[in-house]
């Protein structure tokens, strides 16, 4: 049954607690449609003030009412209830029941409830032992109560008698904690008492349910205070007897907060327990105090309480429920046992043993059990450990070239006392200690047993420099396959605190004579940072958005470090030509020259030293032995998102090439696995990821998945120092750059597409539904390349060399209508799409309009695209179609106010780079992004994934079209199914 209206919850308690009801009514004197019973209920007038309806069961003056009413069983009413706790349109009644209810089951969860028998001797939970907040809690609840809560009188009184709120809440705490035990399966396991719902009579257990009940309904609990004066007559080295026993003064116990050393008088009958203090060293006394559960602030010492003191507080049955609630904790802790040997309670000599045990597991055991342990205040608790890294004996390192020195670092515990580190002494002192508590700098300390073992073996081996920065900087380290937190000292936190003050707080650096450009404050804040992890011999990766400069802050990096060896730039064929311009426009003077192709010299035949040398990833593949063999000043990998895959030849060349300082350029140092980054890093800044088998276990796993937000942390304190990466939508660039808008355009399938994407899916279908493996991986691929391509166009799909494409595709259609939109208002236009035949098939279409076009691809030579470029940023082709890989990086085509993405790249970076070939420094104008999306098919459906996927920073669909290989048929078919419009 699901709770509506404003029905008022009240509880009717029953023999057996767990066959108690919770009656709901309408208090507006309305008849519920699911009513099951009839209940009588005292009531007053309504809110109006006219009498309630209802019909009255006497003439007494008492306004008795029979109404209807829902009944439930408890098992049904709790989750009503506890919904109906925070909602704010249930009446206040169910509401303070929902309240009721959420407590009580608080109370089973900690496993407050204890068995005992009904007046009639049949088995039953009640809730309890209640502590002090949880009396609290009834008495609140029950004072919150209206009168509609508890309007059921009291069967069988007269006069007339309504139940008292607060009896009512703990009959009802009783009833619940009565009926969740009682399950099947409890029944089968444990047996009928206690266990099944049906009533058991027990007399047998009269006297037991008696002494339970009495510590359930004990108004008192019980708590040791620990006194360690006797301590102070010997320490670890000494092996003298125990001075004879001091008789210490203190309070009367009358308001002691039980909380501080100190406290009552205790007798010469400690002695009482002599024959355990001769086999074993005493460490410390306990002393029993005995709490108020009705009033916490009522506090006072066994002794006090049995020599009569402070009974007015306490009640005539305190010191039995005292000795109930000690008998109940020697059950937890079999030395309080001792205590109920003795004529007086009050005081527990503790061996060494017994107070290791206090320290540990007992203390926990007796805290569930009510029986809270107070220790002396002035007991320092806060011996630590960490891992601290330093530079070994004898090394000289400064922080500066920190690659260069080689020097080892010493990796050890340091222990501390409240956070002062322990001296080497003091640690020794430590490291022979065989006790629970040791005298450290004039106070007593609680030893862990771990902790001394770290201070006997405090020495945990040399670190490599890459391995101790970085401990330095994630703040942990791994010892015995445990993560530790691990602290650098001296030049290595001199170190770690310039890395991570970071470009944001650096002092930005003075633009470097002779740079014909004014740097931004973004950029000259890169170049700071660019300095700084060169100078200390670090490489770094700048990972700055596309179109943010990235080439002109490398130029100015160059001219700041004044190196006479040269700098290497190694790129993608298609920017030498931008690189060359770049270099020449903003570093007149500067010698250039590219190591590609014939023109493989890197004599320099009478030009000065310290210019550039542009070459290719492919011919850096192949020429590395002559690389290696020169002296370079930096090397820069630009678009380095080439050489992700560590495996691949192209990165192991790069890897062969030495210099001082290494420095990645991308925009995209992540597209699909976060081992795409460890190359990246591994190169600029090598081991500092450790090997990426290591890697791949300690941080990518656990940061991939997404569950483990400590190491994702982690990760980012160790990478962030050596990526560098601003976007354009980050404060201080926004205000540089013009707006863009992204537009979706949703396009329909012509009646010809729409038979051909219906058609391959049926029958690719069918194929992959029989196959499996790589097989079907293959064919999985195949569909998804089908369909885009027929989405795009029928004739790509059919590989038709045809004029006539007109009315065959609506992408083709709405492009038209773009592009004479655009045009019309003497616009240009970058066109992407991924497919070289979809390119040419637009050019053959955009030249029979008689538009101006030109198209980029993969096997366009270098001379030809720097001509392509400029033919395009001087204004005379309007149309420019490129192929996405060919060049969806690199170039500066800032004259184009509009972006069409034709096709959709599975990876929104890579989309994202594209339209960066517009929108990047140097762009005026608004740029436009318009996304050709097929309706109704995977296209449209991925779109929607790419969108999700935008709400992360910098998140990219991991794995891209393989992943969608892994999906079941049914998911697969889901997903690529045409979809009609309604």
């Amino acid at each position: 049954m699901t709770y509506t209206g404003r029905r008022a919850a009240v509880f009717l308690p029953a023999e057996l607690p767990r066959e108690g009801r919770i009656a709901l009514w309408d208090p507006d004197g309305g008849t519920p449609p699911d009513a099951t019973t009839e209940i009588t209920v005292v009531r007053r007038h309504g809110t109006d003030g006219a009498p309630v309806r209802g019909h009255s069961t006497s003439d007494s003056p008492v306004p008795l009412h029979t109404v209807p009413a829902v009944l439930l069983s408890l098992s049904d009413a709790l989750p009503l209830l506890a919904r109906a706790r925070h909602d704010p349109a249930a009446h206040p009644a169910t509401r303070c029941w929902g309240a009721a209810a959420l407590h009580a089951l608080h109370l089973a969860a900690r496993g407050r409830l204890l068995p005992g028998l009904t007046t009639g001797d049949h088995d039953a939970w009640r809730a309890g032992p209640l502590d002090a907040d949880d009396i609290a809690q009834v008495r609140a609840i029950a004072a919150a109560m209206p009168p509609e809560a508890h309007a059921v009188p009291l069967p069988g009184r007269t006069p007339l008698q309504l139940p008292a709120p607060e009896a009512l809440v703990k009959a009802f705490l009783d009833a619940v904690v009565d009926t969740l035990p009682r399950t099947p399966s409890a029944a089968y396991a444990v047996g009928a008492p206690f266990a099944a719902r049906a009533a058991q009579h027990l007399p047998g257990l009269r006297e037991w349910a008696a002494e339970v009940a009495a510590g359930m309904d004990a108004g008192v609990r019980v708590s040791l205070r620990l006194d360690l004066s006797q301590f102070e007559l010997f320490d670890s080295a000494a092996n003298e007897t125990p001075h004879e026993e001091a008789h210490v003064e203190g309070k009367d116990g009358s308001g002691h907060d039980g909380s501080e050393y100190g406290g009552s008088r205790y007798e010469d009958s400690v002695s009482g327990d002599s024959e355990n203090a001769g086999a074993e060293r005493r460490a410390g006394t306990a002393l029993v105090q005995v709490h108020s559960l009705a009033d916490p602030t009522h506090v006072i010492d066994a002794a006090a309480l049995w020599s009569g003191g402070g009974r007015e507080g306490f009640g005539p049955r305190a010191r039995i429920d005292a000795v109930l609630a000690l008998r109940r904790a020697a059950r937890v802790w079999a030395p309080l046992g001792r205590l109920l040997e003795r004529p007086v309670p009050d005081v527990l000599a503790l061996s060494e043993d017994e107070l290791y045990e206090l320290l540990g597991p007992a203390s926990a055991r007796l805290g569930a059990a009510g029986v809270a342990v107070h220790w002396p205040r002035e007991l320092a608790r806060t011996l630590t450990a960490t891992a601290v890294v330093r530079p070994a004996p004898g090394s000289a390192t400064d922080g500066t070239s920190f690659f260069d020195a080689q020097e080892l670092f010493a990796f050890s515990w340091q222990l501390a006392v409240g956070g002062e580190p322990l001296s080497e002494a003091d640690m020794d002192a430590l490291a022979e200690a065989h006790r629970p508590i040791v005298r450290l700098r004039d106070q007593w300390v609680v030893v862990d047993p771990a902790l001394v073992r770290k201070a006997r073996k405090r020495e945990l081996g040399l670190l490599q420099p890459v391995d101790a920065l970085a401990a330095a900087l994630t703040g942990s380290a791994e010892v015995d396959g445990e993560q530790v937190e691990a602290v650098p000292v001296g030049a290595l936190a001199a170190l770690r605190d310039r890395l991570t003050n970071g470009p944001g707080t650096s002092t930005a650096v003075a633009q470097p004579p002779g740079l014909d450009a004014t740097l931004r404050d973004y950029q000259l804040r890169g170049l700071a940072w660019l300095d700084q992890m060169t100078s200390l011999g670090l490489g770094g990766c700048l990972a700055d958005d596309m179109g943010l400069g990235k080439t002109i802050t490398v130029i100015a990096l160059h001219l700041r470090r004044a190196r006479r060896a040269p700098t290497l730039v190694v790129c993608p064929a298609s920017l030498l030509g931008n690189w060359q311009r770049e270099i020449k426009r903003f570093a007149p003077g500067v010698p250039v020259r590219r190591f590609h192709r014939t023109a493989r010299t890197l004599e320099t035949a009478g030009e000065p030293d310290g210019g550039f040398v542009l070459t290719t990833y492919g011919t850096m593949r192949t020429s590395a032995p002559e690389l290696a063999a020169h002296t370079w000043g930096m090397v820069v990998a630009d678009e380095a998102q080439h050489v992700k895959n560590p495996y691949s030849s192209t990165a192991k060349a790069l890897r062969t090439i030495p210099a001082p300082a290494r420095i990645a350029l991308t925009g995209t140092p992540v597209e699909n696995n976060l081992s795409e980054l460890w190359a990246l890093l591994d190169w600029t800044t090598p081991g500092l990821l450790g090997p990426l088998k290591s890697f791949r276990a300690r941080h990518a796993r656990l940061v991939e998945s997404g569950e483990d937000d400590e190491a994702s942390e982690r990760l980012a304190r160790l990478v962030r120092p050596f990526l560098l990466r601003r976007k354009k939508s980050d404060p201080g660039i926004v205000p540089e750059l013009p707006p863009k808008t992204e537009t979706d355009h949703p396009v329909s399938l012509t009646r010809e597409q729409a038979s051909l994407y219906e058609a391959s899916v049926r029958e690719s279908m069918a194929a992959i539904e029989v196959s499996e493996g790589i097989a079907r991986r293959g064919l999985v691929m195949k569909l998804l390349s089908s369909l885009k391509q027929i989405c795009n166009h029928p004739a790509q799909y059919l590989k038709e060399d045809t004029r006539r494409l007109r009315g065959r595709s609506g992408k083709l259609e709405l492009l038209d209508e773009l592009l004479d939109t655009i045009l019309s208002e003497g616009g240009s236009v970058l066109i992407f799409t991924q497919y070289v035949t979809m390119a040419r098939l637009l050019a053959d279409h955009l030249t029979a309009r008689a538009v101006p076009s030109q198209l980029l691809h993969g096997g366009t030579p270098v001379a030809r695209r720097e001509e392509m470029v400029d033919r395009f940023q001087s204004g005379e082709v309007p149309v420019f179609l490129l192929s996405l890989k060919a060049a969806g990086t690199g170039l500066n085509l800032t004259r184009a106010a509009h972006v069409i993405h034709y096709d959709r790249w599975w990876n929104p970076a890579v989309e994202d780079q594209a339209t960066d070939r517009a929108y990047r420094i140097g762009q005026t104008q608004p740029v436009q992004v318009h996304r050709l999306v097929a309706e109704g098919t995977v296209e449209d459906r991925i779109a929607e994934l790419i969108a999700s996927k935008r709400a992360l920073a910098d998140a990219v669909l991991g794995g891209g079209e393989a992943a969608l290989t892994e999906l079941t048929d049914r998911e697969l078919a889901d997903l690529v199914s045409l979809r009609r419009p309604s």
